[in-house]
Protein backbone atom coordinates (compact mmCIF):
# COMPACT_ATOMS: atom_id res chain seq x y z
CA UNK A 1 0.00 0.00 0.00
CA UNK A 2 1.45 3.62 -1.46
CA UNK A 3 1.79 5.84 2.04
CA UNK A 4 -0.10 8.79 2.52
CA UNK A 5 2.15 11.79 3.17
CA UNK A 6 0.64 15.32 4.31
CA UNK A 7 2.27 18.27 2.18
CA UNK A 8 2.29 21.59 3.69
CA UNK A 9 2.14 24.30 2.05
CA UNK A 10 4.59 26.67 3.62
CA UNK A 11 4.72 30.39 3.14
CA UNK A 12 1.97 30.98 0.32
CA UNK A 13 3.83 34.47 0.05
CA UNK A 14 6.93 32.50 -1.59
CA UNK A 15 7.13 29.59 -4.07
CA UNK A 16 5.78 26.71 -2.19
CA UNK A 17 2.32 26.43 -3.83
CA UNK A 18 4.35 26.62 -7.04
CA UNK A 19 6.45 24.17 -6.37
CA UNK A 20 4.18 21.95 -4.97
CA UNK A 21 1.81 22.12 -8.29
CA UNK A 22 4.64 20.95 -10.30
CA UNK A 23 5.87 18.00 -7.76
CA UNK A 24 1.75 16.83 -7.85
CA UNK A 25 1.72 16.84 -11.64
CA UNK A 26 4.31 14.31 -12.34
CA UNK A 27 2.79 11.09 -12.60
CA UNK A 28 5.71 9.58 -10.89
CA UNK A 29 4.66 11.65 -7.66
CA UNK A 30 0.83 9.29 -7.44
CA UNK A 31 3.12 5.44 -8.31
CA UNK A 32 5.39 6.41 -5.17
CA UNK A 33 2.57 7.96 -2.30
CA UNK A 34 -1.18 9.13 -1.85
CA UNK A 35 -0.16 13.20 -1.21
CA UNK A 36 -2.96 15.35 0.67
CA UNK A 37 -1.93 19.11 0.55
CA UNK A 38 -2.43 20.68 3.87
CA UNK A 39 -2.52 24.42 3.21
CA UNK A 40 -5.39 26.77 1.65
CA UNK A 41 -7.15 26.41 -1.39
CA UNK A 42 -7.26 29.65 -2.83
CA UNK A 43 -3.37 30.15 -2.78
CA UNK A 44 -2.95 26.81 -4.34
CA UNK A 45 -4.96 27.46 -7.38
CA UNK A 46 -2.53 30.92 -7.31
CA UNK A 47 0.51 28.65 -7.53
CA UNK A 48 -0.92 26.42 -9.95
CA UNK A 49 -1.66 29.75 -12.14
CA UNK A 50 1.81 30.87 -12.03
CA UNK A 51 3.08 27.30 -12.67
CA UNK A 52 0.90 27.61 -16.00
CA UNK A 53 -0.64 23.76 -15.55
CA UNK A 54 -3.98 22.33 -16.09
CA UNK A 55 -5.19 20.65 -12.51
CA UNK A 56 -8.44 20.97 -10.20
CA UNK A 57 -8.79 21.17 -6.70
CA UNK A 58 -10.50 18.51 -4.49
CA UNK A 59 -10.95 19.89 -0.99
CA UNK A 60 -11.36 17.12 1.41
CA UNK A 61 -11.76 16.43 5.39
CA UNK A 62 -9.56 13.72 5.48
CA UNK A 63 -7.03 12.02 4.01
CA UNK A 64 -9.43 9.41 3.43
CA UNK A 65 -11.30 11.48 0.96
CA UNK A 66 -8.83 11.98 -1.34
CA UNK A 67 -8.81 10.89 -5.23
CA UNK A 68 -4.93 10.80 -5.81
CA UNK A 69 -4.57 11.04 -9.09
CA UNK A 70 -3.03 13.35 -11.55
CA UNK A 71 -4.30 16.25 -12.55
CA UNK A 72 -6.51 16.73 -9.43
CA UNK A 73 -4.91 18.39 -6.12
CA UNK A 74 -6.34 16.78 -3.12
CA UNK A 75 -6.45 19.90 -0.46
CA UNK A 76 -7.18 20.24 3.24
CA UNK A 77 -7.57 23.60 3.23
CA UNK A 78 -7.76 25.80 6.20
CA UNK A 79 -8.87 28.85 4.27
CA UNK A 80 -6.68 31.29 6.20
CA UNK A 81 -5.52 33.49 3.87
CA UNK A 82 -6.96 36.12 2.68
CA UNK A 83 -6.00 36.50 -1.07
CA UNK A 84 -7.33 40.02 -1.25
CA UNK A 85 -4.48 41.66 0.76
CA UNK A 86 -1.48 38.98 0.53
CA UNK A 87 1.25 40.36 -0.88
CA UNK A 88 3.50 37.81 -2.93
CA UNK A 89 7.55 38.01 -2.18
CA UNK A 90 6.82 39.79 0.99
CA UNK A 91 6.84 38.42 4.57
CA UNK A 92 4.05 39.32 6.43
CA UNK A 93 1.96 37.84 9.47
CA UNK A 94 -1.07 36.66 7.82
CA UNK A 95 1.18 34.18 5.57
CA UNK A 96 3.76 33.63 8.74
CA UNK A 97 0.38 32.61 11.12
CA UNK A 98 -0.55 30.30 8.14
CA UNK A 99 2.20 28.31 7.73
CA UNK A 100 2.27 27.53 10.93
CA UNK A 101 -1.65 26.57 11.70
CA UNK A 102 -0.47 24.13 8.53
CA UNK A 103 2.28 22.74 10.03
CA UNK A 104 0.80 21.76 13.24
CA UNK A 105 -2.77 20.64 10.88
CA UNK A 106 -0.15 17.84 9.52
CA UNK A 107 1.75 17.16 12.52
CA UNK A 108 -1.59 16.26 14.55
CA UNK A 109 -2.73 14.13 11.57
CA UNK A 110 0.83 12.38 11.58
CA UNK A 111 0.42 11.74 15.25
CA UNK A 112 -2.88 10.39 14.99
CA UNK A 113 -1.77 7.95 12.31
CA UNK A 114 -3.75 9.66 9.75
CA UNK A 115 -0.90 10.41 7.41
CA UNK A 116 2.46 8.23 7.09
CA UNK A 117 4.63 11.48 7.30
CA UNK A 118 4.61 15.02 6.36
CA UNK A 119 6.42 16.68 3.61
CA UNK A 120 7.32 20.50 4.26
CA UNK A 121 7.09 23.36 1.71
CA UNK A 122 9.45 26.63 2.85
CA UNK A 123 8.33 28.84 5.63
CA UNK A 124 10.19 32.36 6.59
CA UNK A 125 11.32 32.97 10.00
CA UNK A 126 10.21 36.67 9.44
CA UNK A 127 6.82 36.06 8.73
CA UNK A 128 6.46 33.59 11.70
CA UNK A 129 7.74 36.10 14.19
CA UNK A 130 5.64 38.80 12.99
CA UNK A 131 2.57 36.31 13.34
CA UNK A 132 4.11 36.11 17.11
CA UNK A 133 5.76 32.92 16.12
CA UNK A 134 9.02 32.74 18.12
CA UNK A 135 10.75 29.65 16.38
CA UNK A 136 14.17 29.20 14.39
CA UNK A 137 12.67 27.14 12.07
CA UNK A 138 10.15 23.84 11.29
CA UNK A 139 12.83 21.72 13.31
CA UNK A 140 12.03 23.31 16.65
CA UNK A 141 8.18 23.84 16.07
CA UNK A 142 7.61 20.23 15.33
CA UNK A 143 9.38 19.25 18.06
CA UNK A 144 7.55 21.27 20.79
CA UNK A 145 4.84 19.68 18.73
CA UNK A 146 5.53 16.26 19.08
CA UNK A 147 7.21 16.56 22.96
CA UNK A 148 10.26 15.62 21.74
CA UNK A 149 13.75 17.18 23.13
CA UNK A 150 16.62 14.40 21.45
CA UNK A 151 16.31 16.00 17.43
CA UNK A 152 18.45 16.76 15.35
CA UNK A 153 18.33 18.35 11.49
CA UNK A 154 19.63 16.05 9.29
CA UNK A 155 20.44 17.26 5.19
CA UNK A 156 20.61 14.35 2.62
CA UNK A 157 21.98 15.20 -1.02
CA UNK A 158 24.10 13.41 -3.26
CA UNK A 159 24.50 10.32 -1.06
CA UNK A 160 25.59 12.46 2.01
CA UNK A 161 23.92 13.01 5.24
CA UNK A 162 24.59 14.56 7.58
CA UNK A 163 23.05 14.92 11.19
CA UNK A 164 23.95 18.97 13.41
CA UNK A 165 24.98 19.21 16.80
CA UNK A 166 24.10 22.85 16.46
CA UNK A 167 22.22 24.79 13.94
CA UNK A 168 20.68 28.23 14.51
CA UNK A 169 23.10 29.77 16.91
CA UNK A 170 25.69 32.18 16.54
CA UNK A 171 29.13 30.96 15.39
CA UNK A 172 30.25 32.87 18.89
CA UNK A 173 28.17 30.15 20.84
CA UNK A 174 28.98 27.13 19.33
CA UNK A 175 31.98 26.01 21.77
CA UNK A 176 29.96 26.21 24.47
CA UNK A 177 27.13 24.39 23.41
CA UNK A 178 29.45 21.27 22.24
CA UNK A 179 29.18 19.07 25.18
CA UNK A 180 30.00 15.02 25.37
CA UNK A 181 26.00 14.66 26.49
CA UNK A 182 25.00 16.68 23.19
CA UNK A 183 27.66 15.16 20.99
CA UNK A 184 26.44 11.57 22.37
CA UNK A 185 22.75 11.93 21.87
CA UNK A 186 23.41 13.63 17.93
CA UNK A 187 25.67 10.44 17.43
CA UNK A 188 22.45 8.13 18.69
CA UNK A 189 20.14 10.06 16.50
CA UNK A 190 22.07 9.95 13.86
CA UNK A 191 22.35 6.06 14.35
CA UNK A 192 18.46 6.21 14.19
CA UNK A 193 18.13 8.18 11.41
CA UNK A 194 20.44 5.88 9.30
CA UNK A 195 18.55 3.01 10.52
CA UNK A 196 15.33 4.73 8.92
CA UNK A 197 16.66 5.13 5.85
CA UNK A 198 17.20 1.04 5.84
CA UNK A 199 20.84 1.19 7.23
CA UNK A 200 21.03 -1.56 9.39
CA UNK A 201 24.27 -1.35 10.99
CA UNK A 202 25.12 2.28 10.07
CA UNK A 203 28.90 4.02 9.77
CA UNK A 204 29.10 7.52 11.63
CA UNK A 205 31.75 9.68 11.03
CA UNK A 206 32.12 12.69 13.37
CA UNK A 207 33.63 15.91 12.37
CA UNK A 208 35.78 17.88 14.33
CA UNK A 209 35.23 21.30 15.56
CA UNK A 210 38.42 23.29 15.14
CA UNK A 211 41.08 23.03 11.99
CA UNK A 212 42.75 19.44 11.89
CA UNK A 213 40.50 18.17 14.83
CA UNK A 214 42.45 20.38 17.08
CA UNK A 215 45.84 19.13 16.08
CA UNK A 216 46.23 17.41 19.80
CA UNK A 217 45.13 20.88 21.59
CA UNK A 218 47.36 23.47 19.35
CA UNK A 219 43.78 24.56 18.07
CA UNK A 220 41.50 24.20 20.72
CA UNK A 221 40.68 21.01 23.02
CA UNK A 222 37.25 20.18 22.45
CA UNK A 223 38.17 17.25 20.39
CA UNK A 224 40.13 16.28 23.29
CA UNK A 225 38.15 16.73 26.26
CA UNK A 226 34.67 16.74 24.60
CA UNK A 227 34.33 15.00 21.29
CA UNK A 228 36.33 11.70 21.80
CA UNK A 229 35.13 11.04 25.43
CA UNK A 230 31.45 11.11 23.17
CA UNK A 231 32.46 8.86 21.21
CA UNK A 232 34.12 6.44 22.93
CA UNK A 233 30.77 6.17 25.01
CA UNK A 234 29.26 5.37 21.37
CA UNK A 235 30.96 2.96 20.67
CA UNK A 236 30.59 0.98 24.34
CA UNK A 237 26.92 1.11 23.46
CA UNK A 238 27.62 -1.03 20.00
CA UNK A 239 27.95 1.93 17.37
CA UNK A 240 30.48 2.06 14.72
CA UNK A 241 31.60 5.25 15.08
CA UNK A 242 35.15 7.05 13.80
CA UNK A 243 36.55 10.39 14.86
CA UNK A 244 36.80 13.26 15.53
CA UNK A 245 37.68 13.83 11.67
CA UNK A 246 39.14 16.79 10.53
CA UNK A 247 36.48 18.38 9.09
CA UNK A 248 37.98 19.39 5.84
CA UNK A 249 38.36 15.67 5.10
CA UNK A 250 35.40 14.21 6.66
CA UNK A 251 32.82 14.56 4.26
CA UNK A 252 34.45 13.77 1.00
CA UNK A 253 35.08 10.25 3.01
CA UNK A 254 31.47 10.20 3.37
CA UNK A 255 31.26 11.17 -0.22
CA UNK A 256 33.35 8.24 -0.78
CA UNK A 257 31.63 5.90 0.63
CA UNK A 258 33.66 5.58 4.06
CA UNK A 259 30.50 6.33 6.18
CA UNK A 260 27.10 6.39 5.83
CA UNK A 261 26.19 9.73 7.70
CA UNK A 262 28.37 12.65 9.40
CA UNK A 263 27.65 14.69 12.60
CA UNK A 264 28.98 17.82 11.85
CA UNK A 265 29.38 20.18 14.84
CA UNK A 266 27.68 23.35 13.30
CA UNK A 267 25.36 24.58 10.63
CA UNK A 268 27.48 26.13 7.99
CA UNK A 269 30.02 23.08 8.62
CA UNK A 270 26.93 20.52 7.19
CA UNK A 271 25.28 22.97 5.13
CA UNK A 272 28.20 23.87 3.03
CA UNK A 273 29.05 20.48 1.95
CA UNK A 274 25.51 19.24 1.22
CA UNK A 275 24.39 22.53 -0.79
CA UNK A 276 28.13 21.75 -2.50
CA UNK A 277 26.41 18.58 -3.84
CA UNK A 278 23.01 19.68 -4.46
CA UNK A 279 22.98 22.79 -5.55
CA UNK A 280 24.47 24.40 -8.87
CA UNK A 281 24.15 28.10 -10.15
CA UNK A 282 25.01 28.78 -13.47
CA UNK A 283 26.47 32.02 -14.33
CA UNK A 284 25.25 32.44 -18.13
CA UNK A 285 22.11 32.13 -17.58
CA UNK A 286 21.74 33.86 -14.02
CA UNK A 287 19.70 30.74 -12.47
CA UNK A 288 19.87 27.87 -10.25
CA UNK A 289 20.54 24.63 -13.00
CA UNK A 290 19.90 22.46 -9.78
CA UNK A 291 17.97 22.71 -6.24
CA UNK A 292 18.45 19.58 -5.16
CA UNK A 293 18.30 17.99 -1.77
CA UNK A 294 16.24 17.06 1.26
CA UNK A 295 15.73 18.32 4.83
CA UNK A 296 14.72 16.01 7.38
CA UNK A 297 13.98 16.13 11.21
CA UNK A 298 15.05 12.49 13.35
CA UNK A 299 13.97 11.72 16.77
CA UNK A 300 10.57 12.52 16.06
CA UNK A 301 7.51 10.30 16.73
CA UNK A 302 6.62 10.41 13.01
CA UNK A 303 8.56 11.32 9.52
CA UNK A 304 9.36 14.65 8.70
CA UNK A 305 10.75 15.86 5.61
CA UNK A 306 11.28 18.96 4.10
CA UNK A 307 13.03 21.33 0.86
CA UNK A 308 16.24 21.93 1.49
CA UNK A 309 15.87 25.88 0.24
CA UNK A 310 13.72 28.66 1.66
CA UNK A 311 10.69 30.97 0.40
CA UNK A 312 12.26 32.03 -2.98
CA UNK A 313 10.63 35.45 -2.57
CA UNK A 314 12.29 36.45 -6.10
CA UNK A 315 10.66 34.22 -7.61
CA UNK A 316 7.16 34.19 -6.19
CA UNK A 317 4.23 34.89 -7.87
CA UNK A 318 6.07 35.58 -11.12
CA UNK A 319 4.25 34.53 -14.13
CA UNK A 320 6.81 32.73 -16.01
CA UNK A 321 6.96 29.87 -13.25
CA UNK A 322 10.90 29.54 -12.91
CA UNK A 323 10.65 27.92 -9.36
CA UNK A 324 12.29 24.20 -9.15
CA UNK A 325 10.54 21.63 -7.48
CA UNK A 326 13.37 19.10 -7.67
CA UNK A 327 14.14 19.75 -3.92
CA UNK A 328 10.43 19.01 -3.45
CA UNK A 329 9.67 15.60 -5.29
CA UNK A 330 13.49 14.67 -3.42
CA UNK A 331 11.68 15.16 -0.26
CA UNK A 332 8.43 13.43 -1.00
CA UNK A 333 11.08 10.56 -1.83
CA UNK A 334 12.95 10.48 1.49
CA UNK A 335 9.52 10.45 2.93
CA UNK A 336 8.20 7.23 0.99
CA UNK A 337 11.60 5.46 1.73
CA UNK A 338 11.02 6.09 5.32
CA UNK A 339 7.58 5.03 5.55
CA UNK A 340 8.56 2.02 3.44
CA UNK A 341 11.24 0.60 5.71
CA UNK A 342 8.78 1.51 8.75
CA UNK A 343 6.08 -0.59 7.55
CA UNK A 344 8.47 -3.65 6.73
CA UNK A 345 9.64 -3.25 10.53
CA UNK A 346 6.09 -2.95 11.81
CA UNK A 347 5.43 -6.57 9.83
CA UNK A 348 8.78 -8.30 10.18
Amino acid sequence: MKPHLAITMGDVAGIGPEIIAKALDLEETYRVCNPIVVGDAVAMEMGIEVAGLNQKINKVESPQDGLYKRGIIDILSLDNIDASILVMGKPQAMAGKASVEFVVKAAQMAMRDEVDGIVTAPLNKEAMNMAGYKYPGHTELLAELAHTQDYAMMLLAGGLRVVHVTTHVALSQVPSLITKDGVFKKIRVAQEAARSLGFDRPRIGVAGLNPHSGEGGLFGREEIEVIAPAIDEARKAGMIVDGPIPPDIVFAKAIGGVYDVIVAMYHDQGHIPVKLQGFRFDDASGKWEEVSGVNMTVGLPFIRTSVDHGTAYGKAGRREGTANPQSLLDAIKIATQMAEVRLRKKTA
